[in-house]
């Protein structure tokens, strides 16, 4: 019988995690245990929050049968990762990634992963009623020729860039309040922090899946390198940025503003200003329902066997094939796109 793949959550205030007698034994702050079995469940991932203990040995045993450990704010929000020192032994992957650079093998994941994008923006498009995109700029990503790795990616991104300006114009009517653009990093206004933040949750999960994958986060094929950007995790997060985009509009009823409040915080280090979000407790409902998101199901077969699983699964699994592609151990790489429902 194959062993069950578990994972071991720690997000309450007040719990340990120890070991006895070849468990793992979490005890909550009430005193309820639940146990763990090493050796007949195959624990898949530990994750702790802030206000948690965690033992030694349970740290020791983590690393020996190399689980990872995902340390996370208060919030949930995961700020590290703890990997056994034989974690970086498996070399090929990122050699095969940084030549990937050079062969041309890194512009065809480019493109593979713009003509997804677009796909996918098209199914929410589609979903609302709303006018999808010119099926020319697929075309058009097919006849961007083979170029120095620059010029190649300007080229890609323009139009990549020109698809999300016309389908953000749309989905952004969809709002009771209407920005004027799509805004990243430090935006000023509720709807573009509510998909930031929804964002930073997909960012979180492509960077754990491409950590077990065996490949470098800041090396990617169709973002720029740069200091501290992960390209990599920009990449493989394009593949999924409509399903997080659904879930965002399905919210939209709530962002009105007597659900926004004002934040006073630091934009530079002499500079303040004020940022709209909702309010603390629809942002507790919201970032659930992100959360249950990745632990929804679709309908994408698993590698092995099943015709549905998790969407968290589904991530872990492309950026293994995203990989085995790297390596030559797969003639080539075609993202598998979940069905919007």
């Amino acid at each position: 019988m194959k062993s069950k793949v578990r994972k071991i959550v720690m997000d309450s205030y007040g719990s340990f995690l120890g070991r006895d007698k070849g468990c793992f034994l979490l005890r909550d702050k009430n005193g309820r245990e639940v146990r763990y079995p090493l050796f007949e469940d195959e624990i898949g991932e530990v994750q702790v929050r802030s206000g948690n203990t965690i033992s030694s040995g349970v740290l020791a045993s983590l690393s020996f049968w190399e689980i990872p450990l995902v340390v996370c704010t208060e919030r949930g929000r995961p700020v590290g990762v703890l990997r056994s020192l034989t974690d970086n032994s498996h070399v090929k992957s990122r050699l095969a990634q940084y030549e990937a650079t050079r062969n041309g093998k890194g512009q065809a994941i480019a493109k593979a992963i713009v003509t997804a994008k677009i796909s996918g923006q098209n199914q929410v498009l589609r979903k609302y009623g709303l006018r999808q995109l010119d099926p020319a700029y697929l075309q058009r990503i097919k006849e961007v020729e083979a170029s120095p790795d620059a010029l190649f990616r300007q080229r890609l991104t323009q139009i990549e860039a020109r698809c999300s300006l016309r389908y953000f114009n749309q989905i952004f009517s969809l709002f009771p309040i209407r920005p004027s653009c799509r805004s990243g990093y430090k935006s000023y206004d509720a709807v573009n922090n509510l998909f930031n933040l929804s964002y930073e949750y997909l960012a979180w999960k492509v960077h754990i899946a491409l950590l077990r994958s065996r490949l470098e986060p800041f090396l990617g094929f169709l973002h720029s390198e740069a200091w501290s950007k992960p390209s990599l995790i920009c990449d493989v997060m394009e593949l999924y940025r409509f399903l997080i985009d659904d879930a965002v509009i399905g919210f939209a009823p709530r962002v009105i503003p007597k659900n926004i409040v004002l934040k006073t915080e630091s934009f530079s280090k002499n500079r303040k200003g004020k940022r709209e979000y909702i309010n603390n407790a629809l942002t507790r409902e919201f970032t659930k329902r992100i959360e249950a998101l990745f632990l929804s199901k679709v309908q994408v077969p698993r590698i092995r066997m099943g015709r549905q699983q998790e969407l968290e699964t589904l991530i872990n699994e492309e950026c293994l094939l995203l990989a085995q592609y790297l390596r030559n151990e797969k003639p080539t790489w075609n993202p598998r796109i979940v069905e919007l429902r």
